[in-house]
């Protein structure tokens, strides 16, 4: 029987694990996510789901529960190469949210597996391109004042259905939320896992946002 741990507090990433259609527990790793400091913010987003995959895995009891795969993710917006995290406060978040308006930028998501019976590591980067539509200044108030954008990097939700911050996509809907279960889907054949996941539902959560990595999914 396979299991999975999350390495994440997030609800999102909790509810998108869920599709996968394998049972898992959570865990939070309370990493100082600001010690990664590489500039590079594909290589920055696998080192900060590294660090939380490796405390988690440093502080699990032993031994390990058999075939148990750990997961953790980190996400980070990209906007003229500076990387845009969670907003420390609502003047940042308000901030982010003018700088990203009308404007095209990319989100990149990494994902580090680690499977505890063999010490096998497999890690990867999803990297979605995203244009804002030309929100107005009274709807980021409004959004804002809901406390929505404080814990999301970049300062937004694209699955928020009163702010509805996106105008285009290209990538997967579900790596922006801030877990590819697509590409997830595809890192777990390195370890032999059969498709579990219910592709109905993870069609229906990407919103009838296009997804190539899904479209793969669909070919096998």
């Amino acid at each position: 029987m396979i299991s999975f741990i999350l390495a994440s507090q997030s609800p999102r990433r909790q509810a998108l694990l869920g599709l996968v259609g394998f049972p898992f527990e959570v865990q939070i790793a309370n990493a100082n996510e600001e010690s990664v400091t590489d500039s590079n913010p594909s290589v920055n987003v696998v080192e900060t789901a590294r660090l939380k995959a490796n405390m988690i895995a440093n502080h699990i009891k032993r031994p390990f529960p058999s075939h148990t795969i750990l997961i953790a993710a980190d996400t980070t917006v990209v906007l003229d190469d500076q990387m845009l995290g969670k907003p420390n406060s609502t003047y940042q978040a308000r901030q982010m949210l003018i700088a990203l308006r009308n404007r095209k930028h990319a989100v990149h998501t990494g994902l580090v597996l680690l499977d505890f019976s063999s010490g096998m590591e497999v890690t990867g980067v999803h990297t979605a391109y995203v244009t804002m539509r030309n929100y107005g200044d009274d709807e980021i108030e409004a959004y804002v004042a809901s406390g929505d954008p404080m814990d999301k990097a970049g300062a937004y939700a694209i699955q928020h259905p009163q702010f509805n911050p996106v105008a285009q996509l290209d990538g997967c809907y579900l790596g922006v939320m801030g877990l590819s279960v697509c590409h997830l889907l595809h890192l777990l054949t390195h370890f032999n896992v059969p498709l579990a996941a219910d592709l109905t539902a993870v069609s229906t959560a990407h919103q009838q946002y296009p997804c190539q990595l899904f479209n793969q999914l669909t070919r096998k």
